[in-house]
C-alpha cells in the first residue's frame, strides 16, 4: 500500500516513549538515595537479564521460519521495545536526578523534602504522608511526590503551623502535627 493512502494515526503508536512527569520551571528532579538505587537497579537488571533472555528468545523464535504468524518472535519484538523504551525513560530519569537525604533533617521539626509529615483537617481526621521524588512517590504507600498540591503547601511548614490547602471540594485548614525523617546511616 503506498504511503500516499495512509492516515497519520496509522502510524505505530507503541514507539513513543511515555512522557516525564512535569517539573516545576527552575525545579529538580530530586531523589532519595534509595529511590535513585531502585531505578539504577531496575535499570541494570533490564540491561543485563531481562534484555538478553529476549533477544535469545526472538533470535530462536526467527530461526524457526516464517515470522508473520510466529507468535514467540512477535511478542519477543513487542517485550524488546517496551523493555528498550523503559531502559530510555531510566536512563533519562537518571542522568537528571538530583539526589538528597532526608536524614540531614532528622530531628528537624519542619518539612523539607523526604519528610513524613502526619497532619490534621479541621474535623480533626489525621493523615500521614511521606514527601517522595517524582519517579518514586507510591500513592499506595502513604507517599506523595513534592510536586503534589498537598506536599507543596506543607513544604517549610513546622510543627503546630496550620496551612490553607485548596482542593476541588473547596479549601481545607490543616495543621502540622508531625514531622519525622528517616535516622541518618550509621
Amino acid at each position: 500500500m503506498s504511503k500516499a493512502f495512509t492516515k497519520e494515526t496509522d502510524a505505530v503508536e507503541d514507539d513513543d516513549e511515555p512522557s516525564l512527569p512535569s517539573l516545576p520551571a527552575g525545579g529538580k528532579n530530586y531523589i532519595t538515595p534509595q529511590g535513585y538505587a531502585r531505578l539504577r537497579d531496575e535499570l541494570l537488571d533490564l540491561i543485563d537479564n531481562e534484555r538478553p533472555k529476549i533477544v535469545d528468545i526472538v533470535h530462536w523464535a526467527a530461526s524457526n521460519g516464517d515470522r508473520s504468524e510466529n507468535g514467540d518472535y512477535l511478542y519477543g519484538k513487542k517485550r524488546l521495545r517496551e523493555i528498550d523504551r523503559r531502559i530510555r525513560f531510566l536512563t533519562k530519569r537518571l542522568e537528571i536526578a538530583e539526589v538528597t537525604d532526608p536524614s540531614v533533617h532528622h530531628g528537624g521539626d519542619q518539612v523539607f523534602f523526604g519528610a513524613t509529615v502526619t497532619y490534621a483537617d479541621e474535623s480533626g481526621d489525621e493523615q500521614t504522608i511521606t514527601i517522595r521524588g517524582i519517579d518514586e512517590a507510591d500513592s499506595a504507600a502513604g507517599e506523595v511526590s513534592w510536586i503534589a498540591p498537598i506536599s507543596r503547601a506543607l513544604l517549610r511548614m513546622r510543627v503546630g503551623d496550620t496551612v490553607r490547602l485548596a482542593t476541588p471540594a473547596g479549601v481545607r485548614d490543616l495543621e502540622v502535627l508531625d514531622v519525622r525523617y528517616p535516622a541518618p546511616p550509621a
